[in-house]
C-alpha cells in the first residue's frame, strides 16, 4: 500500500522540516541498522522556539507505519500531553509518549529521545549486573548511564517521576527488562549514542555466551573510566554526534532516500 502523503515542505517553518528531515532520516536509520521492533519504540524530537514561541512540542513517528516508510512530512507534531497539532490522518500512541514526555518535562537538554526494544539491549537489561565495562563501547555507555526498574507497560503517568529521578543527568538509559534510551542534544547525538549502546549491549551478549560468567571476562581498568570523557570529545571532535551524521545520510540517500518526502 503506497501512502499518499502531501508535502509539509513550503507549509512549516524551515526550521521546523529540517528537523523533520533529519528525524525522518534517524527512524530510516533504525530501521536499516536493525534496531526497529515493527511499529513500536518511539523517537521524539523537540521543536525549537523558533518554531513554537517556546512552547513544549514535538515531533513523533505516526502510529503504524513501518519505520522505514516515515517520511519528514508524515510524522506528527505532538505538545506535552500527546495531542495532534496539526492535520494528519495517522494516529499516535500515547503510551508510547509516557516515557519520552517524562524525559523531555525534565532534561531541557533534550533534543532528541531514543528508544529501541533490540534483542541485545533487552538481553543486557535483564542480567542483573547490567553493564559491564568489558569494551572499549562500554567505557562511553558507563561515564553516563543510568537504570530505570520495571514496572510494566509504560502507560501511567505516575511513573514518570520515578523514571526522571533515576534518569537524572544521564544520558544513557537501561530500562530493566525492557530496553535502551538515549538522550541527545540533537537528532544526532542521539543516534550516535544509541549505536554506541547497542553494540556495548551485543558485544556484551557475546562475551558472555563464550564464557561461563562475568568472572571470567576481562574487565577494564577502572582508572581508564575516568578518562573517557575527555576522550570522547577527542575522539568524535567535540562535535558529538554531528561528525558522523553526514556520512550516515549519504548512506541513507544511497539505500533508502524516499525519507525526505
Amino acid at each position: 500500500m503506497a501512502f499518499d502523503i502531501p508535502s509539509l515542505k513550503d507549509s512549516v517553518h524551515p526550521d521546523e522540516w529540517q528537523l523533520r528531515l533529519d528525524l525522518a532520516a534517524c527512524y530510516r536509520l533504525v530501521a536499516l541498522y536493525g534496531w526497529s521492533d515493527l511499529v513500536f519504540t518511539h523517537i521524539t524530537a523537540k521543536l525549537p522556539d523558533s518554531v513554537t514561541g517556546g512552547q513544549d512540542q514535538f515531533l513523533i513517528n505516526p502510529y503504524g507505519l513501518m519505520f522505514d516508510e516515515i517520511t519528514a512530512s508524515s510524522l506528527v507534531k505532538v505538545d506535552m500531553q500527546c495531542n495532534k497539532l496539526h492535520d494528519t490522518p495517522f494516529p499516535v500512541n500515547p503510551a508510547g509518549f509516557v516515557i519520552h514526555s517524562a524525559v523531555h518535562e525534565v532534561r531541557h537538554d533534550a533534543g532528541c529521545v531514543l528508544h529501541t526494544h533490540t534483542r541485545a539491549g533487552v538481553a543486557v537489561s535483564a542480567q542483573k549486573h547490567g553493564v559491564l565495562p568489558i569494551s572499549q563501547q562500554s567505557t562511553f555507555v558507563l561515564a553516563s548511564l543510568a537504570y530505570h526498574g520495571y514496572e510494566g507497560v509504560a502507560i501511567r503517568d505516575d511513573e514518570k517521576t520515578r523514571l526522571q529521578a533515576d534518569l537524572g543527568d544521564a544520558n544513557y538509559l537501561m530500562l530493566r527488562n525492557h530496553g535502551l534510551l538515549t538522550v541527545g542534544k540533537t537528532i544526532a547525538d542521539a543516534f550516535l549514542a544509541m549505536y554506541t549502546f547497542e553494540n556495548t549491549c551485543r558485544i556484551q551478549v557475546d562475551a558472555l555466551a563464550g564464557q561461563a560468567g562475568a568472572q571470567d571476562l576481562t574487565a577494564v581498568n577502572p582508572q581508564i573510566l575516568d578518562g573517557v570523557a575527555h576522550a570522547s570529545r577527542v575522539q568524535t571532535g567535540g562535535l558529538g554526534g554531528q561528525f558522523v551524521w553526514p556520512s550516515l545520510l549519504r548512506k541513507l540517500q544511497r539505500e533508502s532516500p524516499g525519507y525526505a518526502a
